[in-house]
């Protein structure tokens, strides 16, 4: 009996050692869903060690399947080797992708290294970033097949996809190998964007039994880049030493309507990939993702320079400004220079993101991550923008898609703000109800108007990043003006703007600025003027009102002196209010009385400063009726 229980356990052993053999190889072959097969029925079979449940683990995590790659990944962390760094982050990015926030973080402190990098995230910020400002739809044309990497040119999509129901099946994902694909976009009667009349790109060179995928074309249409297996001259893959096919960059152009003269770009290698082809807006530079070994992380964006006789420079990496010890993959360059990519290297919500940088603009080393609803849990990636800056597509394989991987459209709505703030009387800071507040735009026109009620407030929605100039009006009150007033680039924020008006009737009085009068002279200047209008306002509002003028100067000067300048002061104040056009009976008088009737010390032969002889010289409107 015991010899059969030995000779039973030998098999088991032997079988499952036969299964992770099997397994082994699929996986070398990137056969994720056949590994997946067999890693399962090795575990079930006593091979269950840390190494074996990670391979699982990372099948899972290969194919975007975050639950079930969390859930192995969690069980290989409580085997007694423990998780190495590579298979911690798969875990955090796991995490992540299935919204358990706070264990992934938790993990991610296992590697100091990685977390630092990665930074604080703020999970919230990242999944409400542009709920209210970005509206996305879930193509027509997807499939229950992958369909990613939109282009525009022209009037025509061009997208890779499985679609096709011929050909060999590809076993990392069991769906068929990638074809390059056209279609037409139109407006319908609504103006609505439609996608139309799929059908295999145009050319009898491009698409293989193979890989083809992520185009880039030149804006006059004459030129294509795309993305394809490495193959022989027979069309069959080509393998490097250790079995793995690489891709490559190829370029094609235009010949009577059809790709053709397809080329193999000299930068390729048999020995690591290059793919993913972006142009520059100047179509001097090609942007690309590689392995090469020079890599920071998985696969890394590189830059190669067009040269004008056609050929190429040597690639450069864009440096750890841009790339991590991640999957940094996907670039396109938009029409302002901004770089958009995605990647697993960098704060998430898991798995790919897309991110921007302004490194080809101002060599800027700040990636952010451009949020919800781009980004998902899952694998969000093919940024592209449309020249109008305002539209364009990128790829997901989000569960409420209709397949592996699903093209969308979006469109931004356009960025608000809202600039708001109380109205007050400056003398008393009480709240002032019934002001109007105007906006006013940066070319001087008044474009909002704004009544404030009860409680004082005003506010006025408004364009981000724009500049305007507030001003606040009531009647018998001097206007407050704030000038400069700048909206942000932040969607949906508040700025705060109080205006504070200056009472002209105080008491019995209008009270205005000082008017200021040339050496001994009585002409009205310009800021004089300015000024007294602030009087001919409050006379044309208060039209029963009589008002008195009186002029009233310090002590230096003669007493004589004083009193004949400022008489004529007043009596000029008086003549330029009437050329406003306010009836002579308005103003019952104007006198000046020189410095007979000082405010405060400063008399004859008593020492002052500047500012107390000042107080001295003054004018004064005073109203002399019950004007109400």
């Amino acid at each position: 009996m015991k010899t059969k229980i030995t000779l039973i356990l030998f098999f088991l052993s032997c079988f499952a050692f036969s299964q992770r053999k099997i397994a082994d190889k699929f996986y070398k072959e990137y056969s994720y869903v056949k590994a997946t097969e067999f890693y399962k029925k090795a575990i079930n079979n006593g091979d269950d060690g840390v190494e074996m449940i990670t391979r699982l683990a990372d099948c899972y995590y290969n194919n975007s399947n975050s639950e079930q790659a969390a859930y192995w990944y969690g069980v290989a962390s409580n085997r007694e080797e423990g998780l190495n760094d590579e298979a911690i982050y798969k875990y955090v990015q796991s995490l992540r992708s299935i919204e358990e926030y706070e264990k992934a973080d938790e993990w991610l402190k296992k590697i100091p290294d990685v977390a630092l990098k990665v930074g604080n995230v703020d999970y919230d910020k990242l999944k409400t970033l542009n709920k209210d400002s970005v509206v996305v739809v879930n193509l027509d044309i997807n499939t229950k097949n992958s369909e990613f990497g939109s282009y525009v040119q022209g009037q025509k999509l061009y997208f890779a996809s499985a679609r096709k129901n011929d050909g060999e099946i590809y076993e990392w994902n069991n769906e068929p190998y990638l074809d390059l694909y056209q279609a037409r976009i139109v407006n319908n009667e609504k103006d609505e964007e439609i996608i139309e009349s799929v059908m295999p790109i145009v050319s009898s060179k491009i698409n293989t039994g193979f890989h083809e995928s992520s185009v880039a074309i030149t804006k006059d249409g004459q030129t294509l880049y795309f993305t394809r297996n490495n193959l022989d001259d027979k069309n069959k893959l080509e393998y490097d030493k250790k079995g793995t096919s690489h891709l490559k960059i190829f370029k094609a152009t235009l010949v009577d309507g059809q790709w053709d003269n397809i080329e193999d770009l000299p930068f390729n290698d048999k020995i690591y990939s290059s793919g993913h082809p972006a142009l520059s807006p100047d179509e001097k530079t090609l942007y690309f993702v590689s392995n090469r070994p020079d890599s920071y992380g998985s696969t890394d964006i590189y830059k190669v320079a067009i040269l004008p006789n056609g050929g190429y420079g040597k690639p450069v990496n864009l440096g750890d400004k841009v790339n991590t010890s991640g999957r940094e993959m996907f670039p396109f360059i938009a029409k302002d220079y901004t770089l958009y990519f995605s990647s697993d290297g960098y704060a998430n919500l898991g798995l790919l993101d897309i991110y921007k940088s302004d490194l080809l603009k101002n060599n800027s080393s700040e990636v952010i991550n451009i949020g919800a609803p781009f980004n998902s849990g899952y694998d969000d990636f093919a940024f592209f923008y449309n020249d109008d800056g305002k539209s364009g597509y990128f790829s997901s394989n989000r569960p409420e898609g209709k397949g592996q991987d699903d093209l969308y459209k979006f469109k931004t709505l356009k960025c608000k703000q809202f600039i708001k703030g109380r109205t007050f009387d400056k003398r008393t800071k009480e709240i002032l109800p019934n002001t109007l507040v105007e906006l006013i735009d940066s070319d001087g026109r008044v474009i909002k108007r704004f009544v404030t009620q009860e409680d004082a407030t005003y506010v006025f929605e408004v364009e981000c990043e724009k500049k305007f100039t507030l001003r606040g009006t009531k009647l018998d009150y001097k206007d407050d003006f704030i000038d400069d007033v700048k909206t942000t680039d932040v969607r949906g924020i508040e700025i705060k703007h109080d205006l504070y008006l200056t009472p002209l009737i105080i008491g019995n009085e209008i009270v205005i600025d000082p008017i200021f009068f040339d050496f001994n002279k009585w002409n009205i200047r310009p800021d004089a003027a300015y000024e007294l209008e602030h009087i001919v306002r409050v006379l044309n509002n208060n039209p029963k009102m009589i008002i008195k003028i009186e002029a009233h100067t310090d002590s230096r000067g003669s007493d004589r002196y004083n009193e004949i300048l400022s008489d004529k002061r007043a009596k000029s104040t008086r003549d330029y209010i009437f050329s406003r056009g306010i009836s002579t009976s308005r103003i019952e008088s104007a006198i000046g009385y020189g410095e007979k009737q000082l405010v405060n010390k400063c008399s004859n032969g008593v020492s002052c400063t500047e500012e107390e002889h000042q107080e001295n010289r003054r004018s004064k409107f005073i109203i002399t009726n019950d004007y109400k």
